[in-house]
């Protein structure tokens, strides 16, 4: 497993938690990371740092991402959604929107694994969905380095 699919698997396990329990950004630092899962890996500080940067971009944009996420969701409130396939989209809309170094369709890609390995057997396809839509208007919304040179 790659070492950041692991850190978006432990971000995804404590936005997860904070958004079951209903806690604010303030009590997501009680959460701690399973360390114990990344021991393994020779540059674990990075994944934990990763998996960290998710947690606290996510939890401190949220607004503006479940915005995001309720308009591309077509006929699905936030609420409506399962708790693991919103979480999922959080984490991947945060990159997409918040994180310039990460191609969108790693991120999506990396969502799509995610909802595989932890959702059901439909949920792929429909974060996928989601994610598509978002990542569509990104291009149109932000210029690209061929579009500011023509």
């Amino acid at each position: 497993m790659g070492n950041r699919r692991l850190a978006r698997e432990m971000a995804l396990k404590i936005i997860f938690q904070v958004d079951l329990v209903h806690s604010n950004v303030d009590e997501a630092s009680s959460f701690t990371f399973q360390v114990e899962d990344v021991l393994q890996y020779s540059n674990c500080d990075n994944i934990i740092a990763f998996s960290q940067e998710l947690v606290k971009g996510v939890l401190a944009n949220l607004s503006e991402i479940d915005n995001l996420i309720k308009s591309n969701a077509n006929h699905w409130s936030l609420e409506r959604m399962a708790n693991i396939d919103r979480n999922i989209l959080r984490i991947a809309v945060y990159e997409i929107a918040f994180i310039d170094n990460i191609p969108k369709s790693v991120s999506i890609n990396e969502a799509v694994e995610l909802a595989k390995k932890y959702s059901t057997e439909n949920s792929f396809g429909f974060v996928n969905g989601v994610l598509g839509k978002i990542e569509k208007k990104s291009n149109q919304d932000f210029p690209t380095d061929t579009d500011v040179n023509t």
